[in-house]
């Protein structure tokens, strides 16, 4: 239990040193006192978001597909089946979408960064960096954690209509709903208010798993062994907090009425 909390705190104390890292290495670069990797971004963006979409929208179609059938099963019982279109607008764009997005994200593209910057804690090369007056924040984790920030709503919105196309061709051939009736329930079914919901985590959520994803790369301590564990942390903590911190959005989009 001792190891467990002493643990959680050292967890704690590197997240706040990486992001005040990261929060200098922005800083200088906003005010042109560091270059602007752009090149990096871009490859970074292509490689995280980009490649990512194909997978992200399977899953959430299928995904959104099932919670559809479950759906309908139990509404059918009381004859108002049609309210399967409102219920997969809202919990698409609001909860599942993004909640998807983040979790492929951080199984795909935060275990890549962890084991990227764990491979180069082995081979020392963040100790060269220094040694050539570079900053590894600068170079190496911030294009990953901003192409992470940037392309993460992408992806959720990609997830949710995904979910949505889903939902419809079960409605279609499971639930005998039309797909010209689907779409006219779901424009009033869907508001302005779910898709801003679910866009506004989508940075917040991305913006974490880059953060865990580097904390983990830096604990590597020089082995194979070594990164392995560091990987396998990084994911599973990734995924658990993208889980708590959706949880809390809800409670509080809830106690402001949204």
């Amino acid at each position: 239990m001792v190891e467990i909390v002493i643990g959680a705190v050292s967890d704690i104390f590197a997240a706040n040193a990486v992001q005040g890292h990261l929060m200098v290495a922005l800083g200088r670069t906003a005010t042109f006192q560091a270059p602007l990797r752009f090149a990096s971004f871009v490859h970074q963006f292509e490689q995280i978001v980009l490649r990512a979409i194909p997978i992200v929208a399977l899953i959430s179609l299928v995904v959104g597909a099932i919670i559809t059938q479950q759906t309908i099963l139990q509404l059918r019982q009381f004859g108002v089946t049609i309210f399967v279109v409102d219920l997969a607008a809202i919990l698409m764009f609001r909860e599942i979408g993004v909640l998807l997005a983040a979790i492929m994200v951080a199984g795909r593209s935060g275990s890549a960064i962890t084991a990227e910057i764990g491979a180069m804690r082995i081979r020392e090369e963040f100790d060269a960096l220094q040694v050539m007056g570079v900053d590894p924040h600068q170079a190496l984790m911030l294009p990953r954690v901003a192409a992470l920030v940037v392309g993460m709503p992408l992806l959720a919105f990609v997830g949710s209509m995904s979910g949505l196309a889903g939902a419809a061709v079960v409605a279609k051939f499971y639930g005998d709903i039309p797909f010209d009736i689907f779409t006219d329930r779901l424009r009033g079914a869907m508001t302005v208010t779910s898709v801003v919901v679910g866009l506004i985590k989508a940075p917040f959520m991305g913006f974490l798993v880059g953060l865990l994803a580097s904390i983990e790369g830096m604990k590597v301590a020089g082995s194979s062994e070594s990164l392995g564990q560091r990987t396998t942390s990084s994911v599973v903590k990734s995924i658990f907090v993208v889980i708590v911190a959706d949880g809390l959005f809800a409670i509080f989009f809830a106690a402001i009425g949204l």
